[in-house]
């Protein structure tokens, strides 16, 4: 029977294991690699042929959607409903190939616990962010010993192996509020990670080199021994289309290095005041800016039922009168969505407001772009503080004092400035661009990158 790894992602980290899948069969041509997913796209299938797209049904979820922290823990209930279906597409699957290896993503860690005593298949975790996040979530449930109450309530300092302090109030609200059940499900993903074939993690050595030290030095009772970690990454994505795109010839027409780009990512919403303020910042900086403006959220609008409306921005109802005349000559609006990669690696570049999403932290690093973090939601927060005081590769905006959530014209104007025109930018500049080399090293043969994905083919062998 012929070899076969197979990966079990979840929607928002698809692309990710989509560029691990192609790294495994580079390092292994001989083996075949299975995507098992609810509703593969036609076109996600046609392009990429060297993969078998199987899908699993549809799940309805017994409680409604009302708020962020029910959306995540429905990342991790699809998975648990359809963990009968997963159990009967691998059996089937088993009768004419070798199942070398099943690889989730952690949100699809519900399967881990039913699949494991049924199925003698080596089960390995897929990290799609960095060393300091996994360090920070396997420590989870030694943080859930030590700490009474819900972080939520409290006003500490997270002290975790290997990676920077990071206040109470930054970290994820999934792992703040012990009352919703979305809790449960990530101390009970932390545990079984220590339970499983090793991790596979979306980073490199030299990167994340405390947070990395500190994972492969955590000791476990005998009984418990440590998963090997295997740091794979950057996993960026490879192939991005080549379409003609109006901001990338405006960018050609620009100075070397001298356009901030501003981006908040798929789900990145903001308020019809603060999109007013940044454009104000902006303005007054004087600096030539390429920003994707999407709709502005209605007041009590959550980020994922706003991301659910692809409404196109009216800009002139948006920005101060006269904004967009002003600033004709040294700035561009794109709609929405925007060629990132294509952005980033262009020589015109030289600065990127971020989310602090980490596929985006990542695609900004590997092209040598200092960054501005402006987290949002999510485990963002925390990115932050992992950009500014671990990978020192950007700095962070400050929140009004009086509204957790706003940033003023002031303050973008003095960090965009700080970050585009200062001895301290310079030096963020600097280290982000050795970084760059590091990464296209890490990747390259015998680079650290190369050598743990060579380790991980190997352990499925």
């Amino acid at each position: 029977m012929a070899d076969m790894v197979v990966l079990y992602p979840s929607p928002g980290h698809l692309s990710s294991m989509m560029e691990l899948g192609k790294l495994i069969l580079k390092h292994h041509p001989s083996v075949s690699v299975t995507l098992i997913m609810s509703s593969p796209s036609s076109d996600l299938v046609s392009a990429n042929p060297s993969f078998t797209f199987i899908p699993l049904p549809e799940v309805s979820l017994p409680a409604p959607i009302t708020s962020f922290l029910d959306l995540a823990a429905s990342f991790f209930e699809i998975p648990k409903f359809n963990n009968p279906n997963l159990h009967q597409t691998l059996l089937s699957l088993s009768t004419s190939s070798n199942i070398k290896a099943l690889i989730i993503d952690f949100f699809c860690s519900p399967a881990f616990e039913f699949l494991s005593s049924r199925l003698d298949i080596p089960i390995y975790y897929f990290n799609s962010s960095g060393a300091c996040g996994l360090s920070m979530f396997l420590y989870l449930p030694t943080l859930d010993k030590n700490i009474n109450g819900s972080l939520k309530d409290l006003d500490i300092v997270i002290e975790v192996p290997g990676v920077p302090k990071v206040p109470s109030k930054d970290m994820p609200p999934v792992l703040s509020d012990r009352s919703h059940r979305v809790y449960q499900y990530f101390l009970d993903t932390g545990k079984q990670m220590f339970k499983s074939a090793g991790v596979i993690v979306n980073t490199f050595g030299s990167l994340e080199p405390n947070a990395c030290k500190a994972i492969e030095e955590r000791k476990r009772s005998p009984n418990e021994p440590r998963p090997p970690i295997f740091c794979v990454g950057p996993l960026t994505v490879t192939g991005e289309s080549k379409r003609e795109s109006e901001c990338l010839t405006w960018l050609d027409s620009q100075p070397s290095r001298s356009v901030l780009y501003l981006c908040f990512g798929s789900m990145g919403v903001l308020s019809s005041r603060q999109l007013k303020e940044m454009a104000i910042g902006l303005e007054k900086s004087g600096v030539r800016f390429l920003w994707a403006v999407r709709a502005p959220k209605e007041d009590g609008e959550t980020q994922a039922r706003k991301a659910g409306r692809a409404a196109e921005p009216c800009l002139e109802s948006i920005f101060p009168e006269g904004f967009l005349g002003r600033t004709r000559d040294r700035g561009f609006i794109v709609k929405s969505w925007a060629p990132q990669l294509a952005i980033l690696n262009h020589g015109s570049v030289g600065g990127f407001v971020t989310h602090c999403g980490w596929k985006s932290i990542l695609e900004a690093v590997c092209a040598g772009v200092p960054m501005l973090g402006w987290p949002l939601y999510a485990e963002q927060k925390m990115n932050s503080v992992f950009l500014v005081e671990e990978l020192k590769v950007g700095l962070a905006v400050k929140r009004a004092d009086d509204d957790d959530d706003f940033v003023s014209a002031a303050e973008l104007e003095e960090r965009v400035t700080e970050l585009m025109n200062s001895d301290k930018g310079e030096a963020v500049r600097e280290r982000v661009k050795a970084l760059s080399g590091a990464a296209v090293v890490a990747k390259s043969e015998g680079g650290s990158a190369h050598v743990a994905m060579e380790r991980l083919v190997d352990s499925f062998k």
